[in-house]
């Protein structure tokens, strides 16, 4: 339950910015204070609904892929992730107090725009969620520290004992997980 409130609310205040950042740059959308609700739409969308359409579309189109060469295959991934993005994009619309003027500014650009801080996003994920995280447990009154029934580090004699400590998984567990993947 934690790990998805940490996820959600990182990616709230992420597309808070971004939502503002495209009303700011773009003149024909407006979002203003709009942006709070449009937020927990495109959070929502972006944690639920994206995987879905993603998976669908791209499930049809592999069914054709032997037919394209590697060039046409990858403009086909583009494509759907932009129709994905344009999906969820037009649910924001819809349902926030967003207000978008024409077309190709209004329903082709911020897809795009928003298709490159999900990029940036992606690549700072893990950090952001970690802060939330802690922020989170902070918020709880959970310590993150050791506990006095965790045993000290240096009471930890074999490495794999340690690497058992470090990821929880026993060495034969962790080279069943290498022969997977």
């Amino acid at each position: 339950m934690k790990a998805w409130i940490v996820r959600f609310a990182s990616l709230y205040v992420f597309n808070v910015v971004v939502l503002w950042l495209i009303g700011a740059l773009l003149p024909s959308v407006s979002v203003g204070w709009a942006a709070l609700w449009a937020a927990v739409v495109l959070t929502a969308a972006t944690l639920w609904l994206k995987p879905l359409v993603a998976r669908l579309l791209s499930g049809r189109a592999a069914k054709s892929a032997h037919q394209r060469t590697k060039a046409g295959e990858k403009l086909v991934q583009f494509g759907l992730v932009f129709v994905v993005e344009l999906i969820v994009w037009v649910l924001v619309v819809l349902l926030s107090a967003v207000d978008v003027r024409g077309f190709f500014w209004g329903y082709v650009l911020p897809p795009l725009l928003l298709l490159l801080v999900w990029i940036v996003y992606d690549a700072i994920d893990d950090t952001l969620e970690a802060r939330a995280g802690s922020l989170y447990d902070r918020a709880r009154g959970i310590s993150r520290g050791r506990s006095s029934a965790d045993p000290a580090p240096s009471s930890v004699e074999s490495p794999a004992a340690r690497d058992e400590l470090r990821d929880g998984l026993t060495a034969e567990q962790r080279r069943m997980l290498d022969e997977l993947g």
